[in-house]
């Protein structure tokens, strides 16, 4: 039963993806096929969450070809939490679309984009084979360019171009680096080539790590291969960049995690101190960028790259403590900055702009959403109790433990300066008084549900996560365990002692 839990995910968004194409121009019938598939498969999610947290990693091979020749799907701890944090998120925007792209006329067309997101994100996070995964980045790539170009102006296809092109390098480069691997170790799966890998050529092996590190750095937005985030993210409808914000750079991530931990470990490659490095460099030229800023979404836009270095700075010092800190605090952005990104939509929809100068006066109009903007913008900065706070201090921690003072004296600068950035966001759009022309619009009460109820779920889970922090550090201390010593993980692919 767990093999159907682990597939469903995937499956579900593809038939829901087909489904929805074929009632693309009926907005009632689209609600519903789209709304019922993302609830079902949060169902579905934490099952397979249940299953893995009861028996330990669990692999599937399709066709009954057994790995390291089937294509084979595998979740562990990290895998399973990352899949069931991106059926929430998909389901909140999903939701929060119905509002917000409502008058779209490509309306459908987003939908069946949304969905085939979704599968290749689910598939990014599950597949036990390096090819595959370019497969599911792929998947990716093509809807996030269909959602980025749709009804889309100059500006946003401008965004979208510089966005495509980046990653089109990247995806060369995949390309080559999966090519070379497989001339080189004869297997693509992940699990063999955990045993392939430590026989090859030393010069062959700092070369596949090199492309690969390459390639997902683009992927992840790292310093200095960042800039097609910026140039697009701000450009596009909310729903849509909610969604990009928490799951694209996250997949990058991810990807990072698994390939340094299961086939290059990174203190046996050359690039730990370049990665420590580039971390603090992210996190630096992230929070400056932001702060140079007078638009929510431009604001939000340059804190994920921020936010990025934290992450890495996670696998960078490649401790225990370090990569489960990672692995806490990707979950809490996840959620975070899908919820910034939706309330800063919820203020452009009702006031027709998300630049600061033209804005204010929104406490005083929303008092409620003044409140729900708070919790994830002290989450963000990095306050106690919530659960920006324990990320940041595990990796902060383990920075210290492993004398890295100038990398945690950079996280806490960093952090500092985030504060300042969104109480420029609070002091400008929300406390100072209304500017001379500002408009806001009336929206029915279902409108206004569907807006505000995705964002109240982020916020509640923002205020869990922080206040019943223990459970989810000993999940992810557990995950950092399995990735750094990746033995159930192998056996459960190869079925090898």
């Amino acid at each position: 039963m767990t093999s159907v839990w682990l597939t469903l995910p995937v499956v579900l968004s593809l038939l829901t993806a087909t489904s929805a194409f074929f009632v693309r121009h009926r907005p009632n019938a689209i609600n519903w096929v789209s709304g019922s598939s993302v609830i079902i498969t949060v169902f579905c999610s934490v099952q397979l969450l249940g299953k893995i947290l009861e028996n330990g990693p669990y692999a599937v091979a399709f066709g009954n070809w057994m790995a390291p020749f089937g294509i084979v799907f595998v979740a562990d701890f990290l895998g399973v939490a990352m899949t069931v944090i991106t059926a929430i998120i998909g389901a909140v925007t999903v939701f929060y679309a119905m509002a917000d792209l409502r008058h779209k006329p490509s309306y459908g067309l987003y939908h069946v984009l949304f969905h085939v997101l979704l599968a290749g994100v689910y598939g990014a996070f599950l597949t036990g084979d390096i090819f595959n995964l370019y497969v599911w980045f792929e998947v990716m790539l093509i809807a996030s360019f269909g959602l980025m170009i749709a009804d889309a102006g100059r500006r946003q296809i401008d965004g979208a171009v510089k966005y495509v092109l980046l990653n089109l390098i990247s995806t060369l480069v995949f390309l080559l680096a999966i090519g070379l691997t497989y001339g080189a170790t004869g297997t693509l799966n992940l699990a063999d080539l955990h045993l392939k890998i430590p026989y090859i050529e030393p010069q062959t092996s700092t070369l596949l790590s090199a492309l690969f590190l390459f390639t997902f750095a683009i992927k992840s937005a790292l310093f200095p291969l960042f800039s097609w985030l910026p140039a697009s993210y701000h450009t596009l409808p909310n729903a849509v960049v909610a969604l990009f914000a928490a799951l694209l750079t996250k997949v990058g991530v991810y990807a990072l995690l698994r390939i340094f931990t299961l086939v290059f470990p990174l203190t046996e490659t050359n690039w730990q101190p370049l990665l420590i490095w580039v971390s603090g460099l992210t996190m630096l030229t992230g929070v400056l960028g932001a702060a140079s800023q007078f638009d929510i979404k431009k604001i939000l836009s340059f804190h994920i790259i921020s936010q990025i270095g934290y992450m890495i700075m996670g696998l960078a010092l490649y401790t225990p403590i370090a990569i489960a800190g990672a692995i806490f605090y990707i979950i809490h952005h996840i959620i975070v900055k899908a919820n910034l990104f939706l309330i800063g939509g919820f203020i452009e929809s009702n006031y027709g702009t998300s630049q600061l100068r033209h804005l204010g006066g929104v406490y005083k109009a929303m008092p409620w959403l003044a409140f729900l903007f708070l919790i994830p913008a002290f989450s963000l900065a990095g306050f106690p109790p919530l659960s920006g706070f324990w990320g940041k201090f595990l990796v902060i921690k383990a920075s210290i433990i492993n004398d890295y003072n100038l990398l945690a004296a950079t996280a806490l600068v960093v952090g500092l300066l985030t504060i300042f950035s969104m109480t420029k966001i609070w002091s400008e759009a929300f406390w100072k008084a209304p500017v001379s022309n500002q408009t806001e619009r009336d929206f029915p009460l279902s409108i206004n549900l569907l807006y505000c109820l995705p964002i109240t779920v982020l916020t509640l889970m923002t205020i869990t996560i922080g206040l019943v922090a223990q459970p989810v550090f000993e999940f992810a201390n557990e995950a950092a365990e399995q990735l750094l010593n990746p033995v159930l993980y192998i056996r459960a692919v190869l079925g090898a002692p």
